[in-house]
């Protein structure tokens, strides 16, 4: 169920999602409340699960991972087993930063970050299409990335 959040709770979320390292101090100035204020609205936040948790995010390029593959997965049938096996399997690819189970046309669809299109298709042949029950995978290069977003809109 959702969280109500007031609007001092919404600003607090917005400047913490473009910086999850603000101090309390300068959040607290930006949203208009006290210091313990604030830091009592941010634990409250913590602790109710609506801030999940901190990360770092990456530039993928200079990690050599700057390609980005859309990856749609056809398994051979969807009952519980084959699907439950598919997510199992895909969960131990650090390559894979997304995967989602479809209603429509695919059965999965991924997210899967690389260096370049070699270390794709190695990913492809060697682990993608070797899990158990995988039919076809179709990959979608994207040309140029136009948004590219970790913020939620509150």
């Amino acid at each position: 169920m959702p969280i109500k959040l007031d609007a001092i709770d919404r600003r607090i979320l917005r400047a913490l999602q473009r910086d999850g390292r603000m101090q309390n101090n300068e959040l607290a100035k930006e949203v208009g409340l006290s210091p313990s204020p604030c830091l009592r609205r941010v634990r409250l936040l913590e602790e109710s699960g609506v801030i999940e948790r901190y990360v770092a995010l990456l530039n993928a390029k200079k990690i050599d991972k700057g390609l980005t593959i859309f990856t749609r997965v056809w398994l051979v049938a969807q009952d519980l087993d084959t699907v439950d096996h598919f997510a199992e399997e895909i969960k131990q690819f650090p390559q894979v930063v997304e995967c989602h189970l479809m209603s429509g046309d695919c059965d999965f669809f991924l997210r899967v970050v690389v260096a370049d299109i070699d270390d794709y298709r190695r990913f492809q042949v060697e682990h993608l299409t070797r899990i158990k029950g995988v039919q076809s995978v179709k990959s979608e290069i994207p040309m140029q990335k136009i948004k590219l977003t970790s913020e939620l809109p509150i």
